[in-house]
């Protein structure tokens, strides 16, 4: 069985890279940031120079979304749409605020656009002004939880997908209850403090979360699943 030729963009971990490399697949990740494990199936540079060279999916892990979330609204506008903020993150100006949003987009809709049968990219829900700026062609996002393919973790992920069906819970877990230590530990990355590694942690990959994409986005039988969504 002759692998896929798959991309994964924006990942510095390899967790997805090696997820799709066990099942056979050729398998590359790109990032401006050199790979964790240093391998050398890893493309250091900017995803969007290496679009066009023949890839048949793509999956496009943690593009710059600071700006784009839901999160991040309220540094970019006051009430209505792009009005000045009530308050600014501490040595920042608006002017750069908007820069990295406009830069967000492009990230984003250029991965969207390009020229590949298969893509998935990985964001939280956007905010209004994002949305405002997507591809009229993009579809809302199927939002999953680690919980659900055995990972005891809370961490909305939202998956923009073109040609793919939506992901299918492989293992899950039963929640634990609201305000217990097990809660609290299920609740580690939206409690992690402030720090320089901080981005790294919350966009960091789960392995049952690469593992089901993997199994389900890499093989050849993908159009049948999608016959039956």
């Amino acid at each position: 069985m002759t692998g896929l030729r798959i991309l994964i963009g924006c990942e510095t971990s390899g967790v997805m890279r090696r997820a799709f490399a066990a099942r056979g697949h050729d398998v590359w990740s790109c990032d401006l940031l050199p790979a964790e494990d240093g391998s050398n199936r890893h493309i250091r540079g900017d995803v969007r120079e290496i679009l066009d060279d023949g890839w048949d999916l793509m999956a496009v892990m943690h593009p710059p979304c600071t700006r784009l979330c839901r999160s991040g609204r309220r540094w970019m506008s006051g009430p209505g749409k792009w009005t000045p903020p009530k308050q600014l993150p501490k040595g920042r100006t608006w002017t750069s605020m908007r820069d990295e949003f406009e830069k967000g987009v492009d990230l984003f809709t250029a991965c969207w656009r390009a020229p590949i049968k298969r893509v998935a990219i990985e964001n939280p829900e956007m905010n209004d002004l994002a949305k405002d700026r997507m591809p009229a062609d993009l579809p809302a996002p199927q939002i999953v939880q680690p919980f659900w393919f055995g990972e005891p973790a809370y961490k909305a992920t939202g998956f923009y997908l073109r040609g793919l069906p939506f992901l299918v819970p492989t293992k899950h877990l039963p929640e634990p209850e609201r305000g217990s230590d097990d809660w609290k530990a299920w609740s580690a990355i939206h409690r992690a403090p402030p720090g320089p590694d901080r981005w790294k942690i919350r966009s960091r990959t789960f392995t049952g979360v690469a593992e089901a994409c993997a199994s389900q986005w890499g093989g050849h039988d993908v159009e049948a699943q999608q016959a039956i969504q």
